[in-house]
């Protein structure tokens, strides 16, 4: 679904992304993990155009995007913190990007539902907590049942239970035949989700594995203890 090809990025000397390549096949949950600064955020960056790399391609089902506009439809995304106008209320900003996309006939709205958002639909985003604002970004991630999924730190600083309640959807959605990119530094929630793990280390790919292959690797039960092994060099 996606294939990577020798992508760099430098800003100034420092290199951010320094020949990666990678394929994320359709119907899997892959979670992009690695140190702060190796590269995750830049590479989902680059696959949504934020970010032009220097060099290197990325395909969406053989077709190269870059320098285009129209894939960006089938992606949806949700930021570790969403930015939104502070004044407009809950109701306005799903209403304004519902406008946006209004080639989509059939949305999705099962997170504005499970997440109780009409009940504050009149509250300003200005007032609302972080939590609030994620589950927010949530809904509209998913709202336009894209094909391919970039979710940025997803749990993060929702409760307990709203962050089940995401699990869940994205667990559903993968089998829907649906790409799922997750960064995540919390590996209890990788492990409950994904299939995959991309570990970048000063933006280059360290490791792509299968979980249950790094877990052999690493003859650990514990998803993070396999990892840590792995990146410590140890047997």
């Amino acid at each position: 679904m996606i294939t990577i090809e020798n992508l760099r990025k430098s800003y100034g000397k420092l290199q951010v992304l320094n020949d990666v390549s990678v394929t994320f096949d359709a119907g899997k949950v892959v979670s992009v993990i690695g140190p702060n600064g190796a590269g995750k955020t830049t590479v989902s960056k680059c696959i949504l155009g934020m970010v032009l790399p220097d060099s290197g391609d990325i395909r969406i089902n053989g077709e190269s995007v870059l320098n285009k506009h129209a894939y960006r439809s089938q992606i949806g995304y949700m930021p570790q913190i969403g930015k939104y106008p502070e004044n407009m209320k809950i109701r306005q900003v799903i209403e304004m990007i519902r406008d946006i996309r209004k080639d989509v006939k059939e949305v999705d709205e099962e997170l504005i539902g499970l997440y109780g958002l009409k009940d504050m639909y009149d509250k300003r985003m200005g007032s609302l907590s972080g939590g609030t604002k994620q589950k927010v970004s949530a809904a509209l991630a998913f709202m336009f049942n894209p094909q391919i999924l970039i979710l940025d730190e997803p749990t993060a600083g929702l409760d307990p239970i709203s962050a089940e309640i995401l699990k869940s959807k994205i667990l559903k959605e993968k089998k829907k035949g649906k790409l799922i990119l997750i960064t995540s530094h919390i590996m209890s929630e990788v492990e409950e989700v994904a299939d995959e793990v991309l570990c970048l280390v000063d933006g280059q790919v360290k490791f792509h594995e299968t979980i249950k292959s790094i877990k052999a690797q690493a003859n650990e039960e514990r998803l993070s203890r396999a990892i840590a092994k792995i990146m410590n060099g140890e047997d």
